[in-house]
């Protein structure tokens, strides 16, 4: 029952930012629970095919497909579904990964930089959904629903600006739009969650890394003493894309080795 309960056995999935960090990962994840095909988008070409050509080879069934996209572009994310349309009937799960941050202070803080964060982190992921909409409830149903995750950040629950004003600020719009969508696509048998992660070892966050004392410094507020692994993303994703979260819509998961204990 156990291995059931989580298993991804001919599921259909797609992750935006899959070709690195916590995209990559849980295209792994999937896979290795036995998904059919995970397709993942980033905007360099190259760098998704790598991945797909690496993640191909973990199992003899399941195949990672490279589809690069630009999904800050709505004209991208309306050609990037309508390619997927023309290979796939039905998706079983969509990731909203995709995301990005602005270092500035408030007095510095450019509009151009607002708004980058906003509309990808934010923008994204609802037009991304409304376009994949039609697959997402092709085969969805009451005892097999959809699962759409979104990717929030604890930077979005705690006051604190330290990833970026503009960067909490989405987040904390990620979460609402979840709870939203969760509302208003249940009754197409569409699940919309979302995981909030603590610090991870990711591209976005090597700057914390390059300064030891910022980072010696976190590493001792945070309860656990360490950042996430890709492992520690992975089993999050899978409890929300498979019958494991069946029962489960509109709740945002932390996943932070207990940072916000440590803001209370």
């Amino acid at each position: 029952m156990p291995n059931s309960l989580f298993s991804m056995q001919d599921k259909t999935c797609v992750i935006t930012g899959g070709s690195r960090g916590l995209g990559k990962a849980m295209a792994r994840a999937f896979l290795t629970a036995g998904a059919k095909k995970v397709y993942v988008t980033a905007r360099k070409p190259e760098e998704c095919a790598q991945t797909a050509e690496e993640l191909s080879g973990i199992t003899e069934n399941g195949e990672c497909v490279a589809l690069a996209a630009d999904m800050s572009s709505g004209d991208e994310i309306v050609r990037f579904a309508n390619a997927l349309a023309e290979r796939e009937d039905h998706i079983d799960v969509l990731v909203n990964n995709a995301g990005t941050g602005w270092l500035a202070s408030v007095e510095e803080f450019p509009e151009v930089g607002w708004d980058k964060v906003m509309d990808l982190n934010v923008k994204t992921p609802f037009f991304l959904t409304q376009q994949l909409l039609p697959l997402l409830k092709a085969k969805a149903t009451a005892d097999d629903s959809a699962s759409v995750i979104n990717i929030g950040s604890v930077a979005g629950i705690m006051g604190s600006a330290g990833s970026g004003v503009s960067y909490g600020t989405s987040k904390a719009a990620i979460h609402q739009l979840t709870r939203n969508l969760a509302s208003l696509l249940a009754e197409d048998n569409i699940r919309v969650n979302a995981i909030a992660p603590g610090r991870f070892h990711s591209k976005m966050t090597s700057y914390v890394e390059q300064d030891k004392a910022q980072y010696d410094r976190e590493i001792g507020i945070i309860p656990l003493h360490r950042w996430g692994h890709d492992a520690d993303i992975m089993g999050p994703a899978l409890l929300l894309a498979s019958k494991a979260g069946a029962y489960m819509t509109g709740e945002i998961i932390t996943v932070d080795g207990g940072s916000l204990l440590a803001m209370a």
